[in-house]
């Protein structure tokens, strides 16, 4: 996962090696839900906790408002019929309370203070009702982060989370969180993040692929850059497992069309998606 997709040949042309991937990151169905779409109450409580990276100078203040300041996916080279290809694109990365003040995501969208001071944190960056083309998110749930509590990006064991501190409490309920143990092998699995920086969007149907890394798990999410640092759940009890870090390439071009398309897999196919186990946040521990 990077922090937001970007449609060049540079990053697409790339078509995996697997057996069954070419030109095929969903694996199987998509199964990217808007936040209204769902059928699943759980879910759509799960995302109230949920927020988007968003850098500062995509929000246009407006009174008691920010407006969200965003292309599109089409407008960023994606086909005009794929999936969500008129919706905004204003999210970098994603993240989950698991505090009142304190949100955890990837440690690569955090990498200093330069990001807490660039990006703010927004909640309700969905579509609640129907699809919308202007988002204006009153300002009491836009957020900096103010502290980076805790932050791992290691390239020798794929370690990937950081623990801020907002400027200020939520209102919002701190996500439930696995704090002892493993993700089990038979769990099914959701996600609720940012997929290529659109509006929340809720994606289940998926399990666990390998559960043998000490650091990270591996699953068939249908995920794509700007769900870095989303909240992968158990679907059954709503318990936090993990944090998404990175998966396959996103988008392959479309030669016919000359644009880009989601790139399926079957379930079992290319690389999966990995998620940083948040047992290993040995600092949630002090913040009980």
């Amino acid at each position: 996962m990077i922090k937001k997709i970007l449609i060049s040949s540079s990053i697409f042309l790339a078509v995996s090696s697997h057996a069954g991937c070419l030109e095929k990151v969903v694996y199987g169905d998509d199964n990217r839900l808007d936040v209204y779409a769902s059928p699943n109450n759980l879910f759509k409580k799960l995302a109230i906790s949920t927020a988007a990276m968003i850098s500062s100078t995509s929000l246009e203040a407006q009174g008691d408002t920010y407006v969200i300041k965003s292309g599109t996916l089409e407008g960023e080279g994606v086909c005009s019929d794929a999936l969500f290809a008129k919706q905004q694109t204003a999210a970098s990365c994603s993240g989950f309370l698991v505090g009142s003040d304190l949100l955890l995501t990837a440690g690569h969208c955090i990498e200093s203070m330069i990001d807490c001071d660039s990006y703010s944190w927004v909640f309700d960056y969905a579509n609640t009702t129907s699809e919308r083309r202007v988002f204006n998110i009153n300002k009491k749930d836009v957020y900096k982060c103010t502290k980076i509590i805790a932050r791992a990006l290691d390239d020798s064991t794929d370690n990937d989370f950081a623990l801020v501190q907002l400027d200020r409490p939520t209102d919002r309920s701190p996500l439930s969180y696995r704090k002892t143990g493993e993700v089990s092998e038979c769990s099914e699995l959701v996600v609720i993040g940012h997929p290529s920086g659109l509006p929340t969007k809720i994606s289940d149907d998926a399990y666990v692929r390998n559960n043998s890394n000490k650091y990270f798990f591996q699953t068939n999410l249908d995920t794509f850059g700007g769900n870095s640092g989303s909240a992968v759940f158990d679907t059954k009890t709503g318990l936090v497992e993990g944090i998404l870090v990175r998966g396959e390439r996103d988008y392959v071009l479309d030669p016919k069309s000359n644009c880009y398309r989601p790139k399926v897999c079957k379930m079992d196919g290319c690389r999966g998606e990995d998620v940083t186990r948040i047992t290993n946040i040995k600092e949630l521990k002090s913040f009980k």
